[in-house]
This record gives C-alpha cells, structure tokens and sequence, in this order.
C-alpha cells in the first residue's frame, strides 16, 4: 500500500545525491530505557519487561502475568560538518546540523497459559534527520532530510518445553519522508530558493521470528530476525534538467508518474545472560544488520528515457553492533546497570547522513516501586569518530568535508503487571 509523493527535480544530480542519504536511512536501537542504561546488551535474552517485544518475541514465554511497558527516549546530538574550501568553495561550517528528537515507544504482553502468550509492540527501527541553513553554498546536497518510520508489531510466542520457547510477528510499518534541497551555490543570488522537493508515506508489512533457549532460570541465549521491508512509494517526477525525460527542459519541464523503492534492511540478533549471584548478573549482544541490501536507489517510469527516472548506485555493507553489559541489585527497590556498545559505520558518510563507528557510554536503573510497578531510567553519552569525505557537486567537482559528531541519549519507562 502506498500514498503519493511529490518529486520536482530541477537538477538530476542534485537529485541522485540527495535521495541517496534520504533513502539509506538511520537505524533506531532506542526502543526502552531500561535497555540504553545496559547500552542494549542482551536484550534479546533478558526480558525484565515487556520491551522485549521489540527484540525477541519468543522472551514471552517467560511472563507470567500481563505486563505493560511505556518509554519516551530523548536524542540530543551534536553534528557539526565543515567544509575544507577545496576547489574554490568556501570554507564553512554548519553546526548542530542534526535536530533534537523523541522516540516514543509501546508494548503490551498478555500469557494466555503455561504454553501460549501473545503481545504487541509500537516502535520504530529505522529514523534519522538533518537540517542545514538554507543559504548553505552546497543547498542543492545539504537542505532537510527526515525520515520517521513506526513499526505496529503483534507477536505471539510458544513455550515448548522448559528450556526452549519460540515466537513470530507481523509488521505493519508507516513510513514518512520529507527531503528539500536547495540552490544554495548554483543560485548566489537566492540560495535559499527550493530545488527539489519529496515529501510523502506509505504502509509496508515485513514479519519477524525468534528464539530463546533457557539453560536455567540464571543462563539463557536469545536468538531473533528481523525481516528487510520495502517502502514503495509511488508519485510524480517532473524533468527540469532534460535528462529523465525525453522534451524536458527548463523551458518546459515535463511531469510523468515514477515508482521509488526505500529498502529497510533485514536485522538479526544474538543476546545472553547469566545471573553470576542474588546481586551481579552480565549480558551481552551482538546484532548484524544487512545493508548491503540497499544496493541502489532507481525512480523508475515508462516514461522515462530507458525507464530509469534516477539511478544511484550505493556504497553500503553489512555491519555489525557489539554490546556487553552488567546488572547490580544494590537493593528489593533499587537495580542498577551500565554498559558499553561498539557500532561500525555502515555506509559512506555524506553531508545528509555523517555516518561513522559510533562508542556508547550507558549507564541506568530501575526503581521497583511495588511488586506490580516499575520504573526505568537510562543515559548514554554516544561518541562518534571525527570522519572526512568527499562529496561530488551538482557542478561536477569533488569537495572535501568533515565531521564531529556526539550525542546524549536519556530515557525513561514505566512497567505495570496486572
């Protein structure tokens, strides 16, 4: 299923650049406060509640009541990109290109009987955004990119004896894009005039499955898989370069109808845990996303010369996130946790998506505040190495860039069993 979107492309290479940042996306691991304070180290194995869901649904297995789960996480990042003045541009710099944000998050689980539980989680995988000032000199690459995905997850999960349980979803995914692109050099009289516009959503169904394997109640192994999902848009391309389609000009621009497919790559995970004694417990994840999936980005029309509106080939590979984490009990009312992640740059970095290896600092706790409510908080301070890149221009040049970015990440959650 899909809606319209609104392509106007006045330049085509302006148009593949722009596109490919928006479509390669940004994958969202905020899914619960009590996971940032462990840096989401084990959390397909550990099911303390019910945000779970978002990693493992056979971890229902192990709920013995109904259990409700709320989180509100904060994204504050720090991306500044400066421009090195190479080939006669100037030297600029553009701080803070990456704005505040809240990534809200749901999930409810209900046991049926010793065997059978079912559950439902709302969150999302895949997000990210950037602005920059509209008289940018490089507007027709850095404008607004924004791509926000929510993901309507039910589960159902099967205990099939004591120590091996299994579970299955469906994923109803709502996506929304706005990219805008500006002049910026190729206009220095008006910068800021509008180049190219996108904006549109679209429903998209993908499936989930997992494992959990319980060795006792103080070692488990958790095992997941996230199915890829294509968003496909259909809308409207209009020419203003000539090149897309035939009797196109500035003059007299031309709009047909096109197609656009966003591939969400597939992600896969493996968590453990292991309760050492009444206090310390450790855990530990690694999860491998596929990238290498997203191997182009094509606009496609008959209409179009050859059929091929835009084409973008990508430089993405799989990559990989590791996590290890540890649990103290201080006390019945008070749990405390902290972790550490590593996670590789996945693709090219561009002025849209300064992409690099990411360290995450976390740190957390949870405050029981009775046998049936509980309280999370996590902190995480994200540090992201200081990359350079070159980017080629709509004026056929290559310039060079680089990046610092950093982040502070903060969450809180509420668990009630009934």
């Amino acid at each position: 299923m899909s809606k319209k979107i609104s392509l106007t492309a006045v330049a085509v290479t302006a148009a593949l650049f722009s596109l490919n940042t928006h479509a390669a996306g940004f994958q969202v691991n905020e899914h619960s406060a009590s996971g940032l304070g462990r840096a989401f180290a084990g959390e397909a194995a550990i099911a303390d509640n019910a945000s779970v869901l978002a990693r493992n649904p056979a971890a229902m297995a192990r709920f013995e009541r109904a259990e409700v789960s709320g989180a509100l996480s904060f994204i504050d990042p720090s991306i500044d990109i400066a421009s090195k003045g190479s080939n006669n541009a100037p030297a600029q710099t553009y701080e803070d290109v990456a704005p505040f944000a809240v990534v809200p998050a749901g999930y409810f689980i209900q046991p049926l009987n010793d065997q059978l539980a079912w559950g439902v989680g709302i969150f999302a995988n895949y997000g990210f955004a950037t602005e920059y000032p509209k008289d940018a000199f490089f507007g027709a690459l850095a404008g607004t990119t924004d791509l926000i995905t929510v993901n309507f997850n039910p589960n159902v999960s099967w205990r099939i004896n004591d120590n091996f349980s299994i579970g299955a979803g469906v994923s109803l995914v709502y996506a929304d894009a706005v990219l805008t692109r500006h002049f910026g050099s190729l206009n220095p009289a008006d910068p800021g005039q509008d180049l190219l516009k996108l904006e549109g959503d679209t429903w998209e169904w993908g499936w989930n499955v997992g494992a959990l394997w319980e060795l006792n109640d103080n070692h488990r192994f958790g095992l997941s898989y996230r199915s890829q999902v294509d968003l496909e848009f259909a809308g409207d391309f209009t020419d203003y370069s000539g090149t897309g389609v035939a009797g196109s000009s500035i003059a007299n621009p031309k709009k047909v109808g096109g197609d656009l497919t966003v591939v969400m790559p597939a992600i896969a995970e493996f968590g453990g845990f292991h309760q050492l004694n009444n206090q310390w417990a450790v855990h530990y994840g690694v999860q491998w996303t596929q990238w290498s999936k997203f191997e182009e980005l094509k606009a496609t029309s008959s209409e179009c010369i050859n059929g091929v509106c835009l084409l973008k080939e990508e430089e993405f590979d799989d990559n990989f996130r590791y996590s290890i984490g540890a649990t103290y009990t201080l006390s019945k009312a008070w749990i405390l946790r902290a972790g550490f992640a590593f996670d590789e740059q996945a693709g090219k970095s561009t002025l849209s998506i300064p992409d690099t290896d990411r360290y995450w600092y976390s740190a957390g706790l949870t405050y029981n505040y009775s046998d049936d409510m509980t309280f999370d908080f996590g902190l995480t301070y994200l540090y992201g190495q200081s990359s350079d890149f070159n980017e080629h221009y709509v004026d056929g040049r290559e310039y060079e860039f680089s990046g610092d970015n950093d982040a502070i990440l903060t969450a809180a959650q509420i668990n009630y069993r009934f």
